[in-house]
């Protein structure tokens, strides 16, 4: 017990010191762990042998994310993926596959050991990639999508390989040696006999295994379909809330244990679990039981691939394995680059594809095992591509950041489109027509104004139009284009952008050219409220503020005002609040902390007294009146 105590407190320790400071410099938190576990591992010493074993168990953390992704994934999702599936993810692993085995076979591995070497560096890796890109907030662009379509595949793809795998497998009567030397099977079995007790295709042939592994497959999926709901409702019926997090375990660990029961990925068996779930009514409650253990097991799985690096065999031979790493980082980049050019992807989302992708993956770690288990790969090679496996990974958090350096300075994958001639003009220009100027442009135009609508969005004009709603395109904050909207003769601006410090740099431009205008800004929040209001706006208006107000007056009619009453305390609060930011922006400091303005704290405050007792003023008056 007490050794178990010391290790996981300096596992914690590691992750709770390194990972909030990677996460502070900007590195992440995939670099924070990985650098944590190096720390912990080779520099330090404080942990060892049983990196490995925890490895296995860590291992479980990816298993669940592969889950978790398979529970968003409805069949007819995956469908309609299937071009970028097939298209993307196909060309990349093949291509991934030929070039890398060229380069072994040119090195002079047998074809065999060169093919199975390509397949699996052609992996990249899930883990990491997709728990930095949704850190990054990069899941739902272009590139994102592109990249979560090609590891989809990739996972995907690992099913196939394993099953491929033993057709590329020596005789059973050869062994080879880490030395390169030839043995026969018969002076190594004696060590290997214990492997076929947790094994359901060890000694099997190729064929067989093949039958076995989609056997397993097909399992999982009539499983999901009959078995599971049929469970949850079981569970269900308890009422115990305990059981549903052991029911969503025991799915995932089962499933995991038959994979590998036959040689194939615990990740994928888990994956297509997820799929076949994910039209179930119980989707969402498995999906909050298992998040909190993805995070910590994806955690813990990135320290010990920190933690299980031989120092002693990389120092042997540095350069060597580092000059390895990066030409798998190249060859791969070069064919991500290309197929995402083919794709149509362009600026920094073909930067994020090229990058995001170039490494090699977690299910490398799987196929080398299961490569060498199968007599595929010599034993000595498997090693030295364990460490190319994980020098790769390591440096991947650094391609983000180059990533990050590159779009500053790359182009958005939208084509440059020239503005509109503007041929109308009208008293009122609404600048953006997002959701928030959509329902400013009806109202004004229901009510038989004409307006002039500008947006630099190319998608949004073109949906407005096909709505009937006329939208010229070009960047609002251009002087240019707003001369030709009319600027000088309109009567209204309506300053409705998502860019909040671009929505501020208008209204101070045209406050500037007319004096007189009457502008109407979007804010983001109170701070930007004082400032659009020394920008010169006439009228600002917080996104979230008319709703929230509505939503407080719906709370006030169910717990025992009328809707009359409930009205008079919002109209209360809303000609307090708009009163009181007025008078409030006169005391705001920019760039000063609001914590150290104590003028604006202290008026802030009195203010805040002063809509209770006017609240408080109400009630009694209602309360006479009902009296």
């Amino acid at each position: 017990m007490n050794e178990f105590l010391y290790q996981a407190s300096i596992y914690l320790a590691a992750a709770v010191i390194a990972v909030p400071l990677s996460a502070r410099l900007g590195l992440g938190s995939v670099l924070g762990y990985l650098a944590a576990g190096i720390a912990i591992g080779p520099v330090l010493g404080l942990v060892g042998a049983e990196t490995e074993s925890l490895q296995h168990v860590a291992e479980f953390g990816v298993v669940m994310m592969l889950f978790l992704i398979g529970l968003e994934l409805e069949p007819r999702a995956l469908w309609d993926m299937r071009d970028k599936l097939l298209g993307l993810g196909g060309l990349q692993v093949g291509l991934s596959t030929v070039a890398i085995a060229a380069v072994a076979f040119y090195t002079g591995q047998p074809w065999s050991v060169s093919l199975a070497v390509g397949l699996t560096l052609s992996l990249s890796s899930t883990a990491i990639v997709l728990q930095t890109l949704s850190e990054k907030g990069l899941m739902q662009t272009n590139g994102g999508r592109a990249t979560f379509s090609v590891l989809l595949t990739q996972d995907i793809a690992v099913i196939p390989i394993l099953a491929f795998l033993p057709l590329l497998a020596l005789p059973a009567s050869i062994h080879i040696e880490d030395d390169g030397s030839i043995q026969r099977a018969s002076d190594a079995a004696h060590g290997a006999d214990h492997h076929a007790a947790l094994s359901l295709v060890e000694g099997l042939p190729g064929w067989a295994v093949t039958l076995v592994t989609i056997g397993a497959v097909a399992f999982v999926v009539l499983a999901g379909i009959y078995l599971t709901r049929p469970l949850f409702r079981f569970i269900h019926a308890t009422r115990l809330r305990e059981m549903y997090t052991a029911l969503a375990l025991m799915i995932v660990v089962g499933i995991s244990f038959l994979m590998t029961l036959v040689g194939l990925s615990p990740a994928l068996g888990a994956f297509l679990a997820g799929v076949v779930l994910a039209s179930s009514e119980f989707r969402h409650e498995m999906e909050s039981d298992l998040e909190p253990f993805k995070g910590l097991l994806l955690g813990l799985f990135f320290i010990t691939v920190g933690a299980g690096i031989d120092v002693g065999y990389f120092f042997a031979d540095p350069f060597d394995l580092i000059g390895l790493a990066l030409l798998v980082i190249l060859a791969k980049g070069i064919i991500l680059f290309i197929v995402g050019r083919a794709f149509n992807l362009r600026g920094r989302d073909h930067w994020l594809f090229t990058l995001g992708l170039a490494q090699a993956g977690e299910f490398g770690f799987v196929l080398l095992a299961f490569s060498t288990q199968q007599n595929v790969i010599p034993p000595g090679l498997s090693q030295k591509l364990l460490m190319i496996i994980a020098l790769t990974m390591l440096i991947t958090p650094l391609l983000f950041i180059l990533y990050d350096l590159l779009s500053r300075f790359a182009r958005d994958s939208k084509p440059q489109i020239e503005p509109d001639q503007i041929d109308e003009r009208g008293p009122v220009i609404i600048a953006g027509i997002g959701r928030f100027g959509q329902i400013v442009n009806r109202l004004v135009q229901a009510s038989g104004f004409k307006t002039v609508v500008l947006d630099h969005d190319i998608e949004t004009i073109q949906l407005m139009r096909r709505f009937g709603v006329k939208g010229f395109l070009g960047d609002p904050t251009r002087p240019e284009l707003l001369r030709a909207a009319g600027i000088e003769k309109a009567t209204v601006l309506v300053v409705a952008m998502d860019d909040y410090k671009q929505v501020t740099r208008l209204v101070g431009y045209a406050r500037r050219q007319r004096p007189d205008l009457h502008i109407i800004a979007r804010a983001r929040d109170r701070n930007h409220v004082y400032e659009l209001y020394q920008a010169g706006a006439n009228d600002i208006i917080r996104e979230m503020f008319d709703a929230s107000l509505r939503a407080g007056r719906y709370v006030l009619e169910n717990i025992g005002l009328s809707e009359y009453e409930a009205a008079q305390a919002e109209q209360t609060f809303y000609h307090h609040d708009r009163a009181s930011v007025r008078e409030l922006a006169e005391l705001w400091i920019p760039g000063m902390p609001t914590a150290e303005n104590k003028k604006y704290i202290e008026r802030a405050r009195k203010l805040q007294k002063d809509l209770e007792t006017a609240l408080l003023e109400l009630a009694e008056e209602h309360a006479k009146k009902s009296a």
